[in-house]
């Protein structure tokens, strides 16, 4: 190789160093305007229900008239907004109000989990639509379908048995929890800012504000999150789906750290489709990200400054991680049972439709029958 030759071939490398550098700075940038965004969001929404108690009160107490109802009510928003964490992070909010209960709050969190799976059928449908492989409905939606099942068998045993725990040691778990909080108040920067927007547009339409605004970020982080090139992570991630243990941190950690569900559900849903990923595999995957969806509530409740509203979320994750583990741990029986209850909903039109139904059916009633 001569001298002359020496710098067309530096050329390539260095170009190709700049054309990486420029695609990860404005990720890294999305990423940082995402967070900043939601903890803006957080900051407006606590702001914005504290002034507009005496109406959302009136309001909720139409609606939230015993327990049973705030867990109807959490689930059906979910359905609703097809995302489990602003739910949450309203509920925190309306606690921190003095409108919501501790027992309303634990079951509105517990309502928002049940009803999580929602996105991951949209997801589905949506890939069934695209037409780009053969299937019926039914199966283009199993993973969403696989993903209610497998999040009932933790959630419905830790909304029972959480409250138990708050009948019976409310005040030694809100005692427990009283010392936690962030070392620095994390909003108090952002002040001035939500006191203009209260004082321009006035409270009501401040918390509108607040919402699309937490929707927003959520939206930018999973836009940005969109931009990773996921055959990499399939590549890379989802080989070590064989190990039971290994999928389940996996979806765990990849969940906390997007605090996205439709994106570390979503990136698997075209492949499951395909049989790519095998039903034994995803289970514990998903199993983790039912655990890992809870960390944003977790920082909602640290960045509202609600040391009962961590309890609450401590309460869910810890309970969850319980029954997590025990499915974990038995896992061969646990796997069986979930199979033969997925077998049965692609096999059987009648009992797909009829859980669709009652997927809807029972939400409401627990919204709708204590009025009655």
């Amino acid at each position: 190789m001569t001298k002359s030759d020496e710098p067309s071939a530096e050329i390539p490398r260095t170009t190709r160093v700049l054309d990486v550098l420029v695609e990860t700075v404005p990720l890294w940038v999305g990423a940082l305007v995402a967070v900043l965004l939601f903890l803006f969001a957080v900051q407006l929404l606590g702001t914005a229900t504290e002034a507009a108690e005496p109406f959302i009160e009136r309001l909720l107490r139409q609606v939230i008239v015993d327990d049973r109802s705030a867990l109807g009510l959490g689930w059906l928003a979910t359905y609703g907004l097809t995302n489990g964490s602003v739910v949450a992070a309203l509920a925190l909010s309306l606690f921190r109000s003095g409108i919501v209960s501790v027992s309303e709050l634990f079951l509105m969190i517990a309502g928002s989990r049940l009803g999580g799976a929602a996105i991951v059928v949209l997801i589905g449908a949506l890939d069934h639509l695209q037409k780009r492989y053969g299937g019926t409905l039914s199966e283009g939606t199993s993973m969403g379908l696989l993903t209610f099942l497998i999040t009932f068998t933790i959630y419905l045993p830790v909304t029972v048995l959480g409250v138990g725990v708050l009948k019976l040691f409310q005040p030694e778990l809100l005692a427990a929890t009283r010392g936690l909080h962030l070392p620095v108040r994390s909003l108090q920067y952002f002040d001035p800012i939500t006191g203009a927007v209260m004082r321009t547009v006035g409270p009501g339409t401040a918390l509108v504000i607040a919402v699309a605004l937490l929707f927003g970020s959520l939206w930018l982080f999973d836009d940005v999150l969109e931009r990773v090139k996921t055959e990499t992570v399939r590549t890379y991630v989802f080989r070590y789906f064989e190990r039971r243990w290994m999928a389940f941190g996996i979806g765990l950690l990849i969940t906390a750290l997007t605090t996205s569900v439709a994106f570390s559900l979503g990136v698997v849903v075209p492949l499951y489709n395909r049989r790519f990923v095998r039903r034994e595999e995803i289970v514990p995957y998903i199993l983790g990200a039912n655990i890992g969806t809870l960390f944003d509530t977790l920082v909602v409740a640290f960045v509202l400054e609600t040391s009962v509203g961590i309890a609450i979320v401590l309460l869910v994750a810890g309970l969850a991680m319980l029954f997590t583990l025990v499915a974990l741990i038995g896992y061969e029986p646990y796997a069986a049972g979930i199979d033969a209850g997925q077998d049965k909903l692609l096999e059987d039109r009648r009992f797909f439709i009829g859980f669709g139904i009652l997927l809807v059916a029972v939400p409401f009633g627990l919204l709708l029958v204590p009025h009655i």
